[in-house]
């Protein structure tokens, strides 16, 4: 199995808002790529009804067998960190990051759930880059196979038809 990974900085921004049930949100709007572990949850910015923090630092892991999900990243206007963030009621914020992917369908999974919170955050020059000599070098198309259907045969009768379970007795 071919990857590679690289260690990126996440900036969390906790805005003011004006909601009946809540009092902030929270977005991405950075990573640093490179940043040192140990950071964490350091104010970086401050203004009012806003802080942008260094919320932690995840490694970037790329697998050769995801390359068209970073294909399609790579293609969008302004390609993007997905960063999946977990409430935590153990931590002072309330919300850690947990994952870091450039990987869209991975994202979405963690999408379908409504557990986590994805946020998606611009990528820096340097991790497209590195993702883009990665994609070189490891992606494969896969080639399309047509689903051929079976030809009907009148002597084996109608085709079966799968049992509705309100048919099921």
């Amino acid at each position: 199995m071919v990857t590679e990974s690289m260690a990126l900085g996440i900036v969390l921004e906790r805005r003011e808002i004006d909601h009946p049930w809540e009092s902030h949100s929270w977005n991405a709007v950075a990573v640093i790529p490179g940043a040192a572990e140990g950071d964490e949850w350091r104010v970086l910015a401050e203004e009012p009804g806003l802080v942008r923090y260094h919320a932690g630092t995840l490694t970037l892991e790329i697998h050769h067998k995801e390359t068209e999900g970073y294909r399609l990243n790579l293609t969008t206007e302004l390609p993007k960190v997905y960063i999946v963030l977990r409430y935590d009621d153990g931590n002072e914020a309330g919300i850690v990051p947990f994952l870091a992917t450039v990987c869209p369908y991975e994202a979405q999974n963690y999408l379908d759930g409504d557990e986590d919170l994805v946020e998606a955050a611009p990528m820096p020059d340097v991790v497209a880059a590195w993702l883009t000599d990665f994609v070189a070098k490891h992606h494969v198309d896969e080639p399309f196979y047509k689903r051929k259907r079976k030809p009907h045969d009148p002597r084996k009768g109608p085709p079966e038809r799968p049992r509705r379970r309100s048919e099921e007795g």
